[in-house]
């Protein structure tokens, strides 16, 4: 046998609107905070460089300088400058050094780095030495009356600009973490608030569904959830209206049934009845005859006669079924004992038919008790046409909340739980039921027998 699709594999994923809006501007704000250390990176590499370039032009001035100074002395301007005095302008990491024309090294000064210097991972060195490319010399000519006399250089050690820029990126990256973990807990808290109407619209969607009418949503803040709650409203009372009135046009219908019922019951038995007496009246007297002067035809006359009492029996069952008896003066709970007295007296013991009613039935307004007297009627007569059950068994509760009324068979299996047939019945049966704004349950298990509940709520029974 084809199974169906399991409608749980079919459903596609949801997230929670809240989560995933907070997961949206969270996604966001990294966005921003990765540019932000990008724009960080990039910044601090010209600071680095325009650093380096600052210090090798007063490297250039200071060797200028003191070359000038010793061309005014007569000293040789080849000896070799003096670097110590710079050496405290310096910053970590930085070297500087003087080349000649010739671009052979004279001197050079390096400043070490910080004892607490943080070691950059290897990948960050590897993705900053491939962006920035640190560690390049900058160079500036020494001037010296004009005319060069070397260059002075200064260079960032590569290893010190890159831990630096670590140090600073991973500072900032730690605020933007806790920013960031903030941000998303400050989202989601003022969405969990702004979107907590959402709830009260799910249980009055919840409450529609359960076919109660009633449901209806207040105002809201937001301008969006308010028109979500205006329309909601007016759909509610419309719905309640329509079904309002089809449910009282339905009463009327079946008002009207059960009077054209009446009607034909009193029909039948005023003429079909009174001509099926006549016809055994006169088979009988036929048959007497027939046994003192004709005997040969009277047992065609006995024939007629057992065929007329069949026919006026069949007929009390439709008169039954047509005209209920007077539930007003016997009540709910004898009308119902008296129905399935009369089903055990026709089945003669094939099918035992059984009764439990529990509550004050009697108390129900006659529309509503002749609705139960009806539905009952209709689901023994198709436990008994239809199932060829062994046990019937009718049961009515009656609460403060509902009024329950079952009917329950150990009919014979037929192998498949298929839904049963309009014909049986059932759309009158439901005419009823959603006329007092019940419901209708029909179970027909693979195993055999079948089970219909009727549920009516003790509210809208009261009219």
């Amino acid at each position: 046998m084809r199974q169906a699709p399991d409608s749980r594999a079919s459903r596609p994923h949801t997230i929670d609107l809240k989560l995933r809006l907070a997961l949206r501007v969270a996604a966001l704000a990294a966005i921003c905070f990765i540019a932000v250390a990008a724009y960080a990176l990039f910044d601090s590499n010209r600071v680095a460089k325009a650093k380096a370039s600052r210090i090798a032009e007063i490297v250039a001035r200071d060797i200028s300088l003191q070359q000038s100074q010793a061309q005014w002395l007569s000293v040789s301007i080849n000896a070799t400058p003096d670097l110590q005095g710079i050496a405290a302008l310096m910053e970590p990491g930085l070297c500087i050094a003087y080349r000649d024309n010739t671009g052979a090294f004279r001197q050079g000064v390096c400043s070490g780095t910080l004892a607490d210097e943080l070691v950059a991972p290897e990948v960050f060195a590897s993705l900053y030495r491939a962006i920035f490319r640190p560690g390049e010399p900058v160079s500036m000519p020494v001037l010296v009356a004009g005319s060069a006399r070397g260059t002075a250089v200064a260079t960032f050690d590569s290893a010190t600009q890159i831990g630096q820029s670590w140090r600073e990126t991973n500072r900032l990256l730690s605020i933007m973490a806790f920013a960031l973990a903030g941000l998303c807990l400050a989202v989601y808290a003022a969405l969990a608030r702004a979107l907590r109407p959402t709830r009260a619209i799910g249980a009055g969607l919840n409450q529609l569904a359960a076919n109660d009418l009633s449901a209806r949503l207040p105002r809201f803040d937001l301008a969006e959830l308010s028109v979500i709650s205006d329309v909601f409203n007016t759909l509610a009372q419309r719905l309640q209206t329509t079904l309002a009135e089809r449910n009282a046009l339905t009463r009327k219908l079946i008002e009207v049934q059960d009077d054209e019922r009446r009607h034909l019951a009193r029909e039948l038995h005023d003429e079909f009845g009174q001509s099926l007496s006549a016809i055994a009246a006169q088979a009988a007297a036929a048959a007497h005859t027939a046994e003192r002067e004709c005997p040969p035809l009277y047992e065609e006359c006995r024939g007629i006669s057992r065929t007329t009492a069949h026919m006026m029996e069949t007929l009390r069952g439709a008169l039954v079924r047509l005209r209920p008896p007077d539930i007003e003066d016997l009540g709910l709970t004898l009308s119902l004992e008296s129905l399935v007295a009369s089903w055990n007296g026709f089945e003669r013991g094939r099918t035992r038919f059984e009764i439990a009613v529990i509550g004050e039935a009697d108390d129900l307004p006659p529309s509503v008790s002749a609705s139960l007297y009806r539905i009952a009627q209709e689901a023994i007569t198709n436990a008994a046409k239809h199932a060829h059950a062994r046990h019937v068994q009718l049961r009515l509760e009656v609460g403060d909340a509902d009024i329950i009324l079952s009917v329950e068979d150990d009919g014979e299996a037929n192998g498949t739980a298929a839904a049963p047939k309009a014909g049986m019945g059932l759309l009158g049966m439901q005419e009823r039921v959603v006329s007092l704004g019940g419901t209708l349950q029909f179970d027909r298990r693979e195993t055999g027998g079948a089970r219909l509940v009727a549920r009516i709520p003790t509210t809208r029974a009261e009219f």
